[in-house]
């Protein structure tokens, strides 16, 4: 990546200041990250993705990286990063993008595409489904609120993402991926997820108009591939790819990952009503 030309900068959106990178030209790609984490997720995608004809744009969402916390605090709704993220869209002034998301990026990239319909060029939604069914338990989120300060949590964290990423990733890479989601905030993290777990899209899913990819591990624990094809055929058109070998984190997983997603693009692109 050293002397890739990749536009850092800050803008207010939402009331809170907000760190964003841009690369490239053409059609925009919104690049939303998963729980608790931050851009940095896409580090090995938004060079290459670019010098595919793309605008790649990658946010810290509110609270996550090198952006200021959302006004309220935490976030617990899911929709209220949708809502942001549509303001962002609004603010850079990116005409028809595609957006791509990873767990709760996933899950608010669908909740995008249902807000923004045609306005969207189409919607990649990794590791995410439309309800999780209350998983996991949101009771057992709040309490760890309550001490969030724990030494084990960060252990936690890295033998979680571990327990997720697919086999067929080499174990140097799987330790380098644990160990870089080791560095998010945990209130951040738990709030996330009790969105995750609260967020319930099965209404919204037959209003969205673009085109639509869920796509899902084979090795994520988090989630079971019927469900998430079951949520791509709410969709018109949807379409939903199981991964082979793949866990909860596909752009970190597999090796050069922008061609895959330049891939689906062009596919979604291809089959736009």
């Amino acid at each position: 990546m050293i002397g890739e030309r990749i536009e850092a900068g800050y803008a207010e959106i939402g009331g809170c200041t907000a760190f964003v990178e841009q690369a490239g030209a053409g059609n925009p790609v919104l690049c939303l990250h998963t729980a608790g984490q931050s851009g940095v997720q896409w580090r090995d995608v938004t060079g290459p993705l670019s010098r595919r004809g793309y605008r790649v744009v990658v946010p810290d969402l509110p609270g996550h990286g090198r952006s200021e916390p959302a006004p309220g605090g935490p976030v617990t709704d899911l929709g209220d990063y949708a809502a942001w993220c549509v303001a962002l869209i609004e603010r850079l002034g990116l005409e028809r993008p595609f957006v791509v998301g990873c767990s709760i990026g996933g899950k608010i990239a669908l909740d995008v595409a249902a807000r923004l319909g045609h306005r969207l060029a189409g919607v990649v939604a990794m590791a995410a489904d439309a309800w999780t069914g209350g998983r996991p338990s949101v009771s057992g989120l709040r309490r760890e609120l309550a001490d969030v300060a724990a030494p084990s949590r960060t252990d936690r964290t890295h033998l979680g993402t571990l327990a997720v990423v697919g086999r067929s990733v080499p174990p140097e890479r799987a330790e380098l991926i644990a160990t870089m989601h080791r560095r998010e905030d945990p209130a951040v993290s738990t709030s996330d997820l009790i969105g995750w777990a609260t967020h319930d899209l099965r209404a919204a899913l037959p209003s969205i108009t673009c085109p639509a990819h869920l796509v899902v591990g084979a090795d994520d624990l988090w989630l079971d591939p019927d469900a998430v094809r079951r949520a791509a055929a709410r969709i018109p058109g949807g379409r939903a790819t199981v991964l082979d070998g793949i866990g909860h984190y596909p752009m970190e997983e597999i090796p050069d990952f922008a061609a895959v997603l330049d891939g689906w693009l062009r596919e979604l692109a291809g089959g736009a009503r």
